[in-house]
Formats: C-alpha cells, structure tokens, sequence
C-alpha cells in the first residue's frame, strides 16, 4: 500500500508524532477511565437533573470530559502519543461515522410521508414492522429517519405516547438492522474484516425473527390495552397517504452504493496522518457522501422538510456527544486492547473457557452489555480481535461466537439511548415534537424490562448462543 505525506503542520508542530508509539493501554490503570464513565453520567443525569442548564451548555459540558481525557493521557504518555490518539479517534472512527449519519440524515428528512395517520394499535404495528424489514435494507438511521416523524405525527394527539418511540428505538433502531451489514455499523465493520455480505442473514434470521416478532407481539398487547382505555379521537376527512421528496430514495440507494464501494475497491492507497491511514476508497466514499447530502438540501423542495419538522438540532446533538464519547473512550479501548496484561485482563478470562475455547454466551452478553453503553461498533471490533481476528475461522468453525458477537452488538444497542446513534436522534426528535420520553434511567428500565427476558430466552434456545 503507498501512503501519501499529509498534515506538514502538524508534523511541524510536532515531528516525534509520525512515528509516535501507540497508547500503552497495559501500562495505564482504571482511573483513567473516569472522565468517560463522568461524560456518561452527565448524559444521562443531566436532562433529569438540570434540564435548562444541559440543554444550553451539553456541548461545553461533554467537551470539558473530553479535555480531562486528554489531558490525563497527555500527562501519560506525551504530547506525541496523544495528538496521535486524537487524530485517530477523530479521523479514523468518528470522522466516517458522523458522516454517514448526517448524509442518512439528511435525505430521508427530505422524505415525506404525507397523509392522515392515525396512531391505532394497527397502523403503529404495520409502520414498526415496515420499519424493522428497512432497517436491514436502508440502514437503521435511514429507515428511522423516513419513518419516525410519521409516526409521532400518527400518536402526537394519544395521551399515552411515549411507549410507541420506545419500541420503535428497539424494533427499527437497532434489532431490525441485524440481517445486513448495511443495516447497523457493527456489521459493516465485520463486512470490512472480511465477514461474508450474506452471512449475518444466513445465520441470524431465526433470532432476529423470534427477538422482533415478540417484540411486535408485546407492543401490540401493551398499545391495545393503553389505546383502549384513551378517549375516542372525533372522525375527521382523512387525506390520502402520500410520499413526497421522492428523488431523495436514489439519493439513499447512492449512499448504499457509496459504503458497498469503499468495501470492494481497494486501490491500495492511503494518507497517512500521525499513525493513521486513511485509505482512499474511505476518503472518496466520505466526500461522496457529502456531495449527496449537498444534493439533496439542493435538490428536495424546501417545504417538503417543513412538513417533516425537519430541524439541524438533533444531528447536532449527536455529533457534539459523540465526538466527545470518541475522545473520552480513548483510554478505555487502550485498557481493552492490552488484552490479558491490561486492566480488564478478567474480560479476556470471562469470555474464555480454561481449554482456551470461546464461551459464546458469555461474548454476548458482554459484548451487548459494552455496546449498551460503549459505540457497538468498536465493540464488535474489540470482540471480534479478542475470539482471534480470523473471519474464515469465525464463519465456520466458531460461527456461534461470532453469532454471539454480532447479535449482542445489535441487540443491546437498544438497551440506552447511547448505545447506537440513532436511539438518541430518534429521542430528541420525539422530544421536539412534543412527546416527553424517559429519562436515560427510565429508559433503561424500560427497555430492559423488555429487552433481558428475550435475551435469556436466546441463551437457553438451542441456537447461537448456546449455553455450554
């Protein structure tokens, strides 16, 4: 692979950093861990606690958390080695991520779902399951991002409406985006390790079908009870269902094509950039999909957002926590990486029977359980590396664990309004329009409510993961 010299000012600034060592995650301990279990906390206390405050300041407050993560390992390792950190956290990870969500974002707000809808235990469960069967297609922010403004639309006038968002969080946001690695980063990130396109489909279409079909079952229970006991809304003209801003679904299946490209061209160029490589077919697919989100803010009518409620706070917010969740995790990930001779050496022993055999319940629930409150994807990749990095090995002979692996990133992203970006887009776009959802703790209840029964089920089911 050729690299191409990039960042000359930096390397000015400072010329030890191109060849900087990488964090020695063996040699730091678990406080360095605080700052993100603090920029966690305020996540999730913050709106309950000083709603006004975090509102106006949760920018200022997340980037303070991630100055202390950084100035705790500059006093570490040096300058160095944290510019070079930094650089890969943000140009390596966050830089693609946040850019596919604001490319999804912004051409399926151009989407409009026009008509009458009204929010009946019927049309909420035609529009969840629409939605899970996208989610795999369009991605998960995609299919969330078409389909969440009509539904709040649809139960806005309902006193009970919050429970609605909550299940389509799990059923499109997350469960329903298992099938494809188009549907949810973990995957995607397998894809580019040499995962099969057809694999997660092949092997995990009886779990995604038992977790989604309970989960639709029991919201069609808890919205018919709930939906009974409400007054009945006045008959009014119902307009015909409609969708507008057409021109933006090839816009979508262009940012399919854009993610299918940078993982089959491989021209074997990069920059490199203090230790990281950004490979070109990444920095084209990145500018492409920059160019079609400027094409359809250019294209799309504008009164077509307008009839979404379509606002830049929501994408802003998520950009503003996760930038700062991608710094503050620096030390953590370093910690994890060193394996068995960093601080979390007893996760490498919990995940591994004494034979060295992997335990495939134990990689889900762990795996689901970081991804609850880490970004799912570098916790796949975390897994992924510690049951051997080899996806030959991993598809065939250890199949169950990398089933465990994938299904527990997936899954248990819905577990908290972090655990996958769009839980928390889908939140604040409720919370806009008018729907006053859980707290981050009341959220967790509820969804574990839900969610950990269906997840003990697939522990004692015979099929991936099997309890040994």
């Amino acid at each position: 692979m050729r690299y191409l010299p990039a960042a000359a000012l930096l390397i000015v600034l400072f010329p030890q950093a191109a060849d900087a060592a990488t964090l020695d995650g063996a040699a730091m301990r678990w406080p360095f861990a605080l700052p993100f279990v603090g920029l966690l906390l305020s996540i999730a206390v913050g709106p309950l606690l000083f709603p006004k405050v975090w509102h106006h300041h949760y920018g200022k407050i997340a980037a303070g958390w991630a100055f202390v993560t950084l100035a705790s390992v500059w006093w570490f390792a040096g300058g160095a080695v944290t510019l070079a950190a930094v650089v890969h956290a943000l140009l390596g990870e966050y830089l693609s991520f946040i850019l596919l969500l604001f490319s999804l974002y912004t051409v399926a707000g151009g989407i409009v779902v026009s008509g009458d809808i009204r929010g009946t235990p019927l049309s909420n469960t035609i529009i969840l399951a629409l939605g899970t069967v996208m989610a795999s297609v369009v991605g998960t922010t995609g299919a969330s991002m078409i389909l969440v403004r009509p539904l709040i639309r649809a139960n806005l006038a309902r006193p009970h409406n919050w429970h609605v968002v909550i299940f389509f969080i799990i059923l499109v946001a997350n469960v329903g985006g298992a099938l494809s690695p188009l549907g949810d980063p973990p995957l995607f990130v397998g894809f580019l390790n040499g995962v099969d396109f057809f694999w997660p489909a092949q092997n995990l279409w009886l779990q995604t079908l038992i977790v989604a079909g309970s989960l639709l079952a029991i919201f069609v229970v808890v919205d018919i009870w709930l939906f009974r006991g409400e007054p009945a809304a006045p008959v009014q003209f119902a307009a015909p269902i409609g969708l507008r801003g057409l021109l933006n679904v090839p816009l979508i299946a262009a940012i399919v094509g854009c993610i299918l490209l940078s993982a089959s061209w491989r021209p074997g160029i990069a920059v490199d950039i203090m230790g990281t490589h950004l490979e070109l077919q990444n920095l084209v697919r990145d500018a492409m999909l920059i160019v079609i989100a400027l094409l359809s803010l250019w294209l799309t009518h504008e009164e077509h957002r307008e009839a979404n409620g379509f606002t830049w706070d929501p994408i802003r917010e998520v950009a503003k926590l996760f930038a700062a969740i991608f710094v503050a995790i620096i030390p953590v990930v370093a910690m994890l990486k060193a394996g068995r001779d960093g601080s979390f050496a007893w996760l490498l022993s919990a995940v591994t029977d004494p034979n060295g055999d992997p335990k495939e319940v134990a990689y889900f629930w762990y795996t689901g359980l970081m991804s609850a409150f880490l970004d799912n994807a570098p916790t796949y990749l975390l897994f992924f590396k510690l049951a051997g990095g080899n996806p030959d090995v991993l598809m065939n002979a250890l199949s169950g664990t990398l089933a465990s692996i994938s299904m527990g990133a997936v899954y248990m992203g819905a577990l908290t309004y972090i655990g996958n970006a769009p839980n928390f887009m889908i939140a604040a776009i409720a919370e806009e329009r008018g729907i006053k959802m859980p707290s981050f703790f009341g959220y967790l209840l509820i969804a574990s409510g839900i969610l950990v029964p269906l997840f003990l089920l697939l522990t004692f089911l015979p099929i991936a993961p099997v309890l040994r």
